[in-house]
């Protein structure tokens, strides 16, 4: 399927010129910050040097006082405290970051995380009876709560308080707890909307150092853990999160936790030491944490990410990447399953949606298969199985389209329902399957557009290769973290070949190795790598022209360093 290129409009002509005089740096790269909505010098400053000092007042997100409070009234008479949280990368990150941190001044403190299989997401009537049956008075839930109203009463009923710390979109009744942090509340004037479920609990725990004249600088070194949350649930990286993921990423790099350490050592990333990004996290730190939930228990990734003991950390990951393997392979199997019931389905072409059930896939990997589906076939996807009695399942969209919006015209036939713009989790009964697929289909049908439908690629500005200098270079990297919000930026040249050297590699061939070169100026040679476009080696090689839209990357091969063309897509044009 071929790519729509879509430029950004180029940015008002007296921003970029006033960027352009005040920080003294080409017209492009002030192009890029003003598309960015960075017009000012202070702006530009606040955004290449985040500071920990612009964090916001944690006592603006509604509710904090009154959270506080109960807090360390459960300190000050030495009561059970619970904290307890989803089994993905978030609710584990979250978990790990409080339960870390509390346990310094409070020692009547447990952690729990819901079976996937068992429980099912977010609060569980089973988690609550184990609380009461274990003289937990105050659960702190973390990644989720905001829609378990029915529970909070269950849970209220066998005098177990509770405060939620959520960061998912609430209903109109809100749960009756003693406290509700979410900056989505309508009640809420937090001024930044966008934390993952861990920055919701680090603010809180920011709030607990301010009351009680603790240094803030002791709860920093957990930023780890919130710029692992914060990249792999794929929330915006801008405003508040671009900071705590700054500084995340620079304790990550520099000194992380025993856990996350263990599991940078097991990923492979030991040798990119102080070179870890944020794609790191999310291919390849990320998916191992939330492999013990899809596979076994979310638990382990607490256990681990929480470990004083670095011996023990590096048995742990062992298990967990065990876990990420397992995963891998059952959802290699899954994939295939999905792709060879699509080709049986013969009015799936006319279809604006893709909606997959068979009982017996794995629930842990339906998101992770969603998400191929859409790599394959490019529109909103659910992928359904059985559990515990009701169809459950994942829910990606695509870019522009609402899935959450989608789902919530067809709650009636759902049991419950959760997520954001592009990923949600739902449940419904076995029976509804058929009318769900058909209300689906329609809602989408009657809200997407066809040019929705084609695959884009998002691109900042066109280049001259002469353009790309060290100097360059080196602003354009202090744009980082790069994430939703915040992508690397991405350029077009035109009318490119190759010196005559590309050649094809990777395991089966399907990626191509090129030096680049413009107007016929070898001067500028700029290595490139295309992936997974071995379909355009022919033309390339016979010397045809051909435009490119890439990112610029550094590429360091033992102990060498260049810069480096990353194509995302070519459009042969000779």
């Amino acid at each position: 399927m071929g790519k729509r290129w879509v430029i950004k409009p180029k940015a008002k002509q007296q921003d970029i010129e006033r960027l352009r005089q005040e920080l003294g740096i080409e017209p492009l790269l002030a192009n890029l910050l003003a598309q960015r909505g960075i017009r000012t010098y202070q702006e530009a400053e606040t955004f290449f040097r985040p500071t920990l000092d612009r964090l916001y007042d944690p006592f603006s997100i509604k509710d904090m006082n009154r959270a506080i409070e109960r807090i360390e009234q459960a300190i000050q008479t030495n009561q059970r405290i619970m904290i307890y949280g989803d089994y993905d990368v978030d609710g584990t990150t979250s978990v790990a970051l409080v339960y870390s941190f509390l346990s310094r001044y409070h020692s009547n403190l447990e952690y729990y995380i819901p079976d996937r299989y068992a429980e099912g997401y977010g609060i569980s009537f089973q988690g609550i009876d184990y609380a009461a049956s274990h003289n937990v008075s105050l659960i702190i839930a973390l990644d989720c709560g905001i829609k378990a109203a029915e529970k909070i009463d269950y849970a209220n009923r066998h005098q177990v308080d509770f405060i939620i710390c959520d960061h998912h979109t609430p209903e109109q009744r809100l749960p009756n707890a003693v406290a509700v942090l979410d900056p989505k509340r309508q009640d809420c004037n937090y001024p930044f909307k966008a934390l993952s479920g861990c920055g919701v609990g680090f603010k809180m725990l920011q709030a607990f150092c301010l009351t009680n004249d603790i240094d803030v600088n002791e709860l920093y070194p957990l930023l780890d853990l919130v710029a692992v949350s914060v990249a792999s649930d794929i929330v915006p990286l801008v405003d508040e999160n671009r900071v705590m993921t700054h500084f995340g990423l620079k304790q990550l790099n520099e000194n992380p936790g025993n856990g996350l350490k263990a599991i940078i050592k097991m990923s492979g990333l030991a040798d990119k030491q102080n070179r870890i990004e944020v794609g790191d996290i999310v291919f390849r730190i990320g998916p191992r944490i939330n492999a013990a939930g899809r596979i076994e228990s979310g638990k382990s990734a607490v256990d681990l990410l929480i470990t004083d003991n670095q011996r023990k950390a590096e048995k742990m990951a062992q298990k967990v990447n065990s876990c990420n393997d397992t995963r891998k392979n059952i959802d290699r199997h899954i994939t295939q399953e999905a792709l060879k019931m699509i080709a049986q389905d013969s009015g799936f072409r006319e279809k604006k949606s893709t909606v997959l059930y068979n009982p017996n896939w794995h629930k842990g990997v339906v998101g992770i298969v969603a998400s191929r589906m859409i790599e394959i076939y490019y529109r909103p996807t659910i992928i359904l199985t059985a559990s515990n009695g009701v169809a459950t399942g994942s829910a990606r969209s695509i870019p522009g389209f609402d899935i959450y919006n989608a789902l919530e015209a067809c709650n009636d036939l759902l049991e419950n329902f959760g997520g954001h713009t592009y990923a949600a989790g739902l449940t419904l009964a076995t029976q509804n399957i058929p009318t769900f697929k058909r209300r689906f289909e329609d809602i989408v049908e009657q809200s997407i557009t066809e040019e929705q439908l084609v695959p884009h690629i998002e691109i900042d500005s066109e280049i001259q290769f002469r353009e790309i200098t060290e100097k360059f270079f080196r602003i354009l990297k202090q744009f980082q973290p790069f994430g939703p919000g915040n992508l690397a930026p991405v350029f077009v040249a035109r009318q490119v070949r190759d010196d005559g050297t590309a050649k094809l590699v990777g395991s089966s061939k399907e990626h191509i190795k090129l030096s680049l070169t413009q107007d016929g100026d070898t001067t500028s040679l700029f290595p490139a790598i295309a992936f997974q476009q071995a379909n355009h080696f022919s033309d390339i090689h016979r010397g045809k022209p051909f435009d490119i839209c890439f990112s610029v990357e550094e590429n360091i091969f033992r102990g060498k360093r260049n810069l480096q063309l990353n194509i995302k897509d070519i459009k042969i044009t000779g």
